[in-house]
């Protein structure tokens, strides 16, 4: 936006007064939105960090009777806590470094009997640039915890602090950057602790006591801490991978219902986990989960938004609005056989029968197919396609059945 000087706008004419005064409101109007929207987020993630503490944290009367279910709920309390903490951290403006105040850590130290791995961090050049050579002062030592599986180390990350004797200048090689600044852990332990849990079905209770037994207790809710900070810090990974696989002609997707526990209530309801990921033919292998609380087709349409694929999926009504926006329905051929199996099953249909051998044709040729394809653009010749002049069958009764299914 251009700022006009008041000797500027004495010399402007009406027309192009209006001309500014109009840029200047649609700039203000935009700003405006942008505080509101920013506000409206800040709101919400205060509310929701308050009801999670209250949850928490809150009387002894609100809360679940102690036990497994208990230690697993509060796990994922704790990780919501810090990963919308830290969401909430970057939307709010920066404090003033000389203003803030700074908690001194308490930290415990680090057992001295755990096996040291020392890590020196050399400056580049030792030499001055007034020519002298600099002379050690100290070192700085930081340390960090790493585990292995069965055995804790402790990194001693050591940076020597060089001086020049002739001018006094200080020279110190800088802290490698961490997933957690100024934190305990290791990249390598936090990764531990997310793919024990994530990989593994690790609660984190668990993990606290196989610490332990390894010579280190490692506080539940220091887990956690370290669950949601990872979390934050991965999801524009998660992000460019969910771009990633939008980016490919042929999805799958589906949905499938997993028990939810609010804050403030003991009773679960169904919440639903989304996958998507590229089709069998695609150059990716990759998998995108989307955690909703309901089951509702928007969800899935805000994940696609302006992707205009073929998607492979079963016949739930959720998707259906999808294919009136650019999507191409695929049917998915496993749903159509599980409901001509049921029919052969239960009433020994002979339509059935052979369709469900038909079907197992159409399964050869891709399996020879899929062998055998050096690249996308490939087309396979079929030699024979299942007509419904192929179904010969008796009793009349069942032809005419297959003549209704197979009419549009």
């Amino acid at each position: 936006m251009m700022t006009e000087s008041p000797a500027t706008l004495q010399n402007m004419d009406a027309a192009q007064l209006r001309t500014l005064a109009a840029s200047l409101m649609q700039t203000l109007g935009r700003t405006t939105q942008e505080l509101t929207t920013s506000k409206t987020l800040n709101e919400r993630l205060t509310f929701e960090i308050a009801m999670l503490k209250r949850f928490r944290f809150g009387k002894r009367g609100e809360q679940l009777p102690p036990g497994v279910q208990g230690s697993l709920l509060e796990e994922a309390v704790d990780e919501d806590l810090i990963e919308i903490e830290a969401e909430l951290a970057t939307l709010l403006p920066k404090a003033d470094p000389i203003t803030e105040p700074r908690a001194s850590p308490k930290r415990a130290a680090l057992p001295p009997e755990l096996p040291r791995v020392e890590v020196r961090h050399e400056p580049h050049d030792t030499n001055c640039a007034c020519g002298c050579q600099m002379k050690l002062v100290r070192d700085e030592v930081s340390e960090k915890l790493d585990y292995t599986p069965g055995t804790f180390t402790v990194e001693r990350h050591v940076r020597p602090i060089l001086a020049c004797p002739q001018c006094e200048t200080i020279r110190q090689a800088p802290m490698p950057a961490y997933v957690i600044d100024k934190g305990l852990a290791t990249p390598g332990l936090l990764a531990h602790v997310l793919v024990a849990k994530y990989a593994d079905h690790l609660p984190l209770y668990r993990q606290e006591s196989i610490f332990a037994r390894a010579g280190l207790r490692i506080a539940r809710s220091t887990l956690a801490q370290w669950v949601g900070t990872c979390g934050f810090a991965l999801q524009p990974i998660v992000n460019a991978l969910r771009d990633e696989i939008l980016s490919h002609r042929v999805l799958h997707a589906d949905e499938t219902p997993v028990k939810m526990l609010k804050p403030g209530s003991k009773a679960t309801h169904r919440a639903y986990l989304w996958a998507y990921a590229p089709g069998a033919f695609e150059g990716l292998q990759a998998v995108v989960y989307d955690f909703t609380e309901g089951r509702a087709g928007a969800h899935a349409r805000e994940f696609f938004g302006d992707w205009a694929g073929s998607l492979v999926c079963d016949d739930y009504a959720g998707y259906k609005a999808c294919f009136t926006q650019g999507i191409t329905e695929i049917g998915c051929m496993a749903h159509a056989r599980r409901k001509l199996f049921d029919l052969h099953v239960a009433a020994q249909s002979p339509v059935a029968e052979q369709a469900l051998r038909h079907i197992g044709g159409l399964y050869e040729i891709e399996r020879q197919a899929k062998g055998n394809i050096p690249s996308y653009a490939m087309v396979v010749k079929i030699p024979w396609i299942p007509r419904r002049s192929h179904f010969r069958v008796n009793p009349p009764s069942a032809e005419s059945k297959l003549n209704h299914m197979s009419s549009p």
